[in-house]
């Protein structure tokens, strides 16, 4: 990652770290750095307990304990207006700051409304709480308006989350999270236990929201299917780090990590007569004693010496021209350790066949 703050990056995270504290610490995320440029739809994807949902709750300074954030920096920087060290931040500057400026849209978001209120009156704590100046009437009308902004009857302002469908809960959690007109929204994984359908409703609706209010959004997801037709930019997590980032095409079509590769085949293409189904073999590490080298090397089908002792930092990748943000922490990178370079089947975008079952 460049050591300078592109002009249009509207978030610049840099060497993020969190721990969940205890007997043994557990290092969640480690030293991740990324920045959210302006207007663009960055996806987060990796396998469950590789630190997307703890990195997306680090960059909204909502950790509670026993999380803790052990080391980093993070930035942002407004259309107009000096940036903002975001972790200096004291818990007025940091209520004033959050949902105004970046807002979030939780995992069980769609189970996450209150059963006994109707809609109205959760809108109305948002508004009381964050915009004391507005009355009742003006609440009422931005509540309506937010419901029919995701596709909702704004009648549906009296309902019940009893009385919305799992899609309806959902926007209405997205309604949310857009009520104080933030320009940065993360969303952590708010397609999951919808079916098929709903959720192509709602990556329907997210695409038409980002451009018709030109939000930057952190998309986070262990689908990477899904991230391949919805993202600009796609970073992807392994074991805590961010193992490669690239644009949607250079990841989609040209992955430089073999774990990268591996997500890419574990789902079957669609249009393939007789489509294989990949595998990858064994486990993530334990992140309460992470290992000496790359994470990805116990399950990897190219490891090789170095990658049992050295942890790989991010690097260009050799296999194609590459964009300037296109990074992979990967030794088979390394003109040094890997003269070769990529084996042929990582070069030209194949299915590792060591993973195949």
């Amino acid at each position: 990652m460049s050591t300078a703050t592109a002009p249009d990056a509207v978030i610049r995270a840099t060497g993020i770290s969190v721990d969940y504290q205890g007997e043994a610490d557990t290092h969640a995320v480690r030293d991740v750095s990324l920045e959210l440029m302006r207007g663009e739809i960055l996806g987060i994807a990796g396998e469950s307990g590789c630190g997307k949902s703890t990195l997306a709750y680090a960059l909204t300074r909502l950790l509670q304990a026993p999380a803790a954030l052990v080391g980093g920096s993070l930035e942002y920087r407004p259309a107009d207006g000096p940036p903002v060290d975001v972790l200096a931040l004291d818990p007025a500057e940091l209520r004033a700051f959050r949902w105004s400026e970046i807002a979030m849209v939780f995992q069980g978001a769609m189970n996450s409304l209150n059963p006994v209120t109707r809609l109205r009156k959760q809108f109305d704590d948002i508004f009381e709480a964050h915009r004391p100046d507005m009355d009742r009437a003006a609440r009422l009308a931005r509540a309506r308006e937010l419901l029919d902004t995701v596709g909702i009857d704004p009648d549906r302002v009296m309902s019940y989350a009893h009385e919305l469908s799992g899609g309806m809960r959902q926007r209405v959690g997205i309604a949310m999270a857009l009520a104080l007109d933030p320009h940065v929204i993360i969303m952590d994984e708010p397609t999951t236990a919808l079916d098929v359908v709903v959720q192509r409703e709602i990556i329907d609706e997210i695409k038409r929201l980002q451009a018709q209010l030109g939000l930057s959004i952190v998309f986070i997801t262990h689908d990477l299917s899904l991230l391949l037709e919805l993202s600009d930019r796609i970073a992807i997590m392994y074991a805590g780090e961010i193992v490669e980032i690239g644009t949607t095409d250079e990841i989609g079509q040209w992955p430089a990590h073999p774990y990268t590769s591996a997500l890419l085949h574990s789902f079957p293409e669609l249009e393939a007569e007789n489509p294989d189904l990949m595998g990858i073999p064994g486990s993530p590490p334990d992140l309460r004693r992470p290992p000496a080298g790359c994470p990805f090397a116990a399950r990897c089908p190219y490891v090789f010496d170095a990658c049992r002792t050295i942890d790989p930092p991010l690097q260009t990748p050799r296999h194609r021209p590459a964009s300037d943000g296109w990074l992979v922490a990967c030794h088979l990178h390394d003109p040094e350790l890997a003269p070769d370079g990529p084996p042929e089947a990582l070069r030209d975008g194949l299915a590792p066949a060591a993973v195949a079952r």
